[in-house]
């Protein structure tokens, strides 16, 4: 299940200031959690595009802290995890297993040292872009044609991304990316993929969900599709309900059965949810009706957690020995004001940037006259 964590909305991450216990504004609090059985957690570290090229890397750096420090504030209802084993354990224990994941590609700044350093600290999947383009990544919006097409779906460095997500064992997230990219991605990735929240294109044309020969490709790549229930993606209206959901679970099983199926939620991340799963606690709710629909046991335990743990294991599978990929971006491809050029030799194009300091100099001059 993928969640939002929504402290810095709320409470700007003064986790101090809250109980998660009578917490009643979110979707998301610890009896809710304890209601809907949930056993183990994806917590999204996500911060908005606008942070990109300023300071997106320090505040997913404050995300991944406020995670480490509510399962540290709570430890009787959360246990950190950062492998199969440890959700396992964390079952074991009847604890919910939190892990994080990054949203977004615009949160490693561009920067393979970054995506390593992010992996010390526990994340364990990344979103190749949030709805946004990276200096390396298109994202949806370009499919729908309101945002211009920059790399023909990922750029070289795009590719090391990838590459290098797959030596570390990083799951490779494509929700949010174009069409380009996740063929582009299925193409080169050595390891399965998933999609964190995303649902069935053919049964919402919405081009935040998956087409049919995606799935197929996913199937093949082995990797998970986590069916989100943001209304707009269900039923590409604002109103949906369980059944719509349900319909969302057929349809993947049919086309590509039922080891890609996870249950993506988005909780907290999306503004309208269905009748019926109004909260997390409602989980069970959804279980039912698959049941209700003839899925059998097995088939639910997959969807619930068993094609995630494989998943996750099967990443880790494909870690190997070579060295971490330490060549950086191209000087060209990421200039901007906010950033320096230390460290890149040919630096015979960085005189676009100081020229770009009057220019904000005067424009911050005329917004505080104004």
């Amino acid at each position: 299940f993928i969640h939002h964590l929504k402290m810095r909305s709320l409470f700007n991450n003064q986790l101090n200031m809250v109980d998660l216990n009578k917490l009643n504004t979110t979707h998301t609090n610890i009896p809710k959690i304890k209601e809907g059985r949930l056993s183990a957690q994806f917590w999204a570290a996500y911060v908005p595009c606008d942070t990109q090229y300023k300071d997106a890397v320090r505040q997913t750096l404050e995300q991944i802290d406020v995670i480490h420090r509510m399962c540290h504030e709570y430890p009787e209802v959360f246990k950190f995890a950062a492998s199969s084993q440890d959700i396992l354990d964390a079952f074991e224990q009847n604890k919910t297993a939190s892990l994080i994941g990054v949203e977004g590609g615009h949160s490693i700044d561009s920067s393979l040292g970054t995506l390593r350093t992010m992996y010390q600290l526990g994340v364990r999947y990344l979103t190749i872009t949030h709805s946004c383009n990276t200096p390396w990544a298109d994202n949806w919006l370009v499919d729908t044609g309101s945002e211009p097409e920059m790399h023909g779906g990922l750029s070289e460095f795009g590719k090391q991304v990838i590459w290098e997500m797959n030596r570390i064992g990083m799951l490779i997230d494509l929700s949010h990316v174009s069409e380009k990219v996740m063929n582009q991605v299925l193409d080169i990735s050595k390891a399965p993929i998933i999609f964190s929240h995303s649902s069935a294109y053919s049964v919402c044309n919405h081009k935040r969900n998956v087409p049919d020969d995606v799935l197929m490709r996913v199937k093949e790549k082995r990797g998970i599709v986590m069916v989100n229930f943001y209304n707009d993606y269900v039923t590409c209206s604002p109103t949906a309900n369980i059944s719509d959901v349900a319909d969302h679970f057929d349809h993947i099983k049919k086309v590509a059965g039922s080891s890609i199926i996870g249950f993506g939620g988005d909780y907290d991340g999306v503004t309208r949810v269905p009748e019926g799963l109004g909260d997390v606690s409602k989980y069970p709710d959804l279980v039912a009706e698959l049941l209700r629909r003839k899925w059998s046991e097995d088939e639910i335990r997959d969807a619930l957690g068993r094609n995630l743990l494989r998943v996750f294991s099967e990443v880790r599978d494909h870690l190997n020995g070579t060295k971490p990929d330490d060549i950086p971006i191209p000087l060209k491809e990421v200039q901007n004001p906010c950033r320096t050029d230390f460290g890149y030799q040919d630096k015979s194009s960085s005189t676009c940037i100081k020229s770009f300091y009057p220019l904000v100099l005067v424009l911050s001059l005329l917004n505080k006259l104004l």
